[in-house]
């Protein structure tokens, strides 16, 4: 591996390992403090934040602040939030309060959020200056983010401090932080991504201010893309927000209390992980074969399929389901981040890519994951919270996930029918003699108005 790839794998390593600190598990500290009904809220707010701030990051790392030294900035900010809100709850024992914990993690999961497209803005731009192809080269770079997310979780399920476990406490925000804290500095290390800088041409207002990125919205394919990614990105949080606190739920059932999986539920949700990393290396192929239809597709009956086998298992005798829950997560998320990432990389031009990755962000992690944890947090407290028998809450926890995965299907069913993939290669004897027009990463330019949508 290259001295570039391997730079930025490490960023990918840290980006993620910030994130998985507490993505996963913080439900379960929330619930044991009694915040369980507001679990929904702390997953929300990342939506929201998302709606906002990745775009408004964006717009400044192509106009004024080079996307490099913008990620160490708001990492920075993220850290100093999250390191207060641990020492909040470390000085506040078991007497957590809802306001100040909130506030402190809203702050820095809105400098946070946007971090996850300047790292992807950051990886594009070094591998273009190294001629380096982002679809072959970027998927096994990124394996390390899904690395550093899953070696993250597993300092939280497993650490133990002061006699307790660290999944259950506080530390995990601390961790975050300091994650954090180190990739500030390091991110000043990567190659710098140039601005667009002054230009005393005449510009239009959006021009100015950084908006070209909207204007995507006038080819019809993309427009398509965009508002299909949002409908999906509702799936985004679902399992991050309640998937931990579901199968720890199982230790109040006699039968699950002393089973490996009720006892250790961070640590099985973490083979979803696990399952991304093969997952991602499968991405250029499966984008070269299939298309970006074809990728989206996977990805949303791969959600209905993780919904579905929540829905079906226990930590007992059903744990395969969860196993396989698991498994199916990889193409799920990778399949729809990563390759919708490369995508819209693709559609756009340098001087907007962060612009770009912004809004995809805005419509996944930001419109689309806002409108997923409100539904959801409906969802579980009408069905699980509101209930006070703990039979009465393990029967509406599978019934809340069969809502999810029938919603996924539908939104499959909806994709294949209306979107229409004019970035697929096209198949001919032409292009098994190499001669087609397919650039070298199997996407094909197409002009919206011959676009059959």
């Amino acid at each position: 591996m290259s001295a570039i790839k391997v730079k930025l794998a490490v960023m990918n390593f840290l980006e993620f390992a910030v994130w998985g600190a507490y993505l996963v598990s913080l439900g379960i500290y929330l619930s044991g403090v009694g915040l369980g009904d507001k679990i929904y809220w702390f997953y929300t707010v990342q939506g929201i934040v998302s709606i906002f701030m990745p775009a408004i990051i964006g717009i400044a790392a192509d106009r004024w602040i080079q996307a490099q030294r913008m990620l160490s900035l708001c990492h920075l900010i993220a850290g100093v939030a999250m390191g207060a809100a641990g020492l909040y709850c470390l000085g506040a024992g078991e007497a957590v309060e809802f306001a100040p914990l909130f506030t402190l993690y809203t702050i820095s999961v809105a400098f946070f959020m946007p971090t996850i497209g300047l790292a992807n803005s950051v990886a594009y731009t070094a591998l273009g200056k190294a001629g380096l192809d982002t679809v072959k080269h970027f998927p096994p770079i990124r394996v390390f983010g899904t690395v550093g997310f899953i070696a993250s979780m597993l300092l939280t399920n497993f650490l133990v401090i002061d006699g307790s476990q660290m999944q259950a406490t506080f530390w995990q925000l601390i961790s975050s932080a300091v994650f954090s804290f180190i990739l500030s500095a390091y991110a000043l290390t990567m190659p710098s991504c140039p601005t667009a800088g002054k230009d005393t041409s005449q510009k239009s207002l959006s021009e100015a201010l950084g908006l070209q990125a909207f204007a995507l919205f006038k080819q019809k394919s993309m427009a398509i893309f965009f508002i299909f990614s949002m409908l999906l990105g509702v799936s985004l949080q679902i399992t991050n927000s309640y998937g931990t606190t579901f199968i720890n739920a199982f230790q109040s059932v006699a039968e699950y209390a002393d089973s490996w999986g009720a006892r250790n539920a961070t640590a099985l949700v973490s083979l979803s992980q696990m399952s991304e990393t093969l997952c991602i290396l499968l991405i250029p192929f499966c984008l070269k074969r299939f298309g970006i239809k074809g990728v989206m597709m996977i990805a949303m009956i791969g959600w209905a399929l993780r919904f579905g086998f929540f829905g079906l298992g226990n930590p007992g005798s059903g744990v395969w389901l969860f196993v396989l829950s698991m498994i199916v997560y990889g193409v799920a998320f990778d399949f729809f981040n990563i390759s919708g990432s490369l995508y819209v990389d693709k559609q756009t031009s340098p001087s907007i890519r962060s612009s770009a990755q912004g809004l995809f962000m805005l419509m996944t992690n930001g419109i689309g994951a806002t409108v997923g944890t409100l539904a959801a947090g409906a969802v579980v407290n009408h069905y699980v919270f509101d209930r006070p028998d703990t039979a009465q809450q393990i029967a509406g926890w599978h019934t809340s996930w069969y809502i999810f995965a029938a919603y996924a299907l539908v939104v499959a069913v909806l994709f294949w029918l209306v979107f229409h993939d004019d970035t697929k290669p096209r198949v001919t004897g032409r292009e098994a003699a190499d001669a087609d027009g397919n650039d070298a990463d199997g996407f094909v330019t197409v002009n919206d108005n011959d676009s059959a949508v």
